[in-house]
């Protein structure tokens, strides 16, 4: 049976992130596809054609991911977990909620976030660091490692506590992530990457 027939099997004959029905085909998952229908997907020419040229993303087409983020296929959860990001990092407020219910087994993540290093290709931008000099990447978990005043929000954010699943901000000293169900902004340089 062909890569495509398993595919169409496994998918039920649906693109495996939105579900439509039409102009289905084989998407083999960079960087490091090896031939096998657990690194590809069945999608959508819509899919396909936002996830090649970013700058056509329609932030709502792809609240389908709040389904096909659930998914048991890994490739789909991989999948799922950049497009999120990519959402993420162009302001979408409800990706980051659905980014951070998501959970992946380790090997998955490591898989997916591969993928965002390798797609966003962007080596001129400056690098965020935690207080030891250690790269920080959107979804690592990070503990303070002092106390901070959360301006606005009424409560001190203690040192210790974890953040998970952060996202990266357009400044490289900053990064964003839930401390007591609030989003807010936090400085690199007090935390450690966890």
């Amino acid at each position: 049976m062909s890569i495509e027939q398993t595919l169409q099997e496994r998918s039920g004959s649906k693109c495996e992130l939105c579900g439509s029905e039409s102009n289905l085909a084989v998407y083999e998952i960079p960087p490091d596809f090896d031939g096998s229908t657990e690194q590809a997907v069945l999608l959508c020419n819509v899919c396909t054609d936002q996830i090649n040229n970013p700058d056509t993303l329609d932030a709502n087409h792809w609240r389908c991911l709040n389904d096909s983020m659930w998914s048991q296929t890994p490739a789909v959860q991989a999948m799922a977990y950049r497009m999120l990001n990519r959402l993420v990092s162009q302001g979408e407020l409800w990706a980051q909620d659905l980014l951070d219910m998501l959970y992946l087994e380790d090997e998955v993540k490591a898989w997916a976030e591969s993928g965002i290093e390798t797609a966003s290709g962007d080596n001129d931008a400056p690098l965020t660091k935690d207080s030891n000099g250690t790269v920080l990447n959107a979804g690592d978990t990070v503990t303070l490692i002092k106390d901070l005043v959360v301006k606005g929000a009424g409560f001190t954010a203690k040192r210790g506590t974890v953040v998970k699943n952060i996202s990266l901000t357009d400044n490289p000293e900053h990064i964003e992530g839930r401390v007591n169900g609030t989003r807010i902004v936090l400085v690199s340089a007090y935390l450690k990457k966890a």
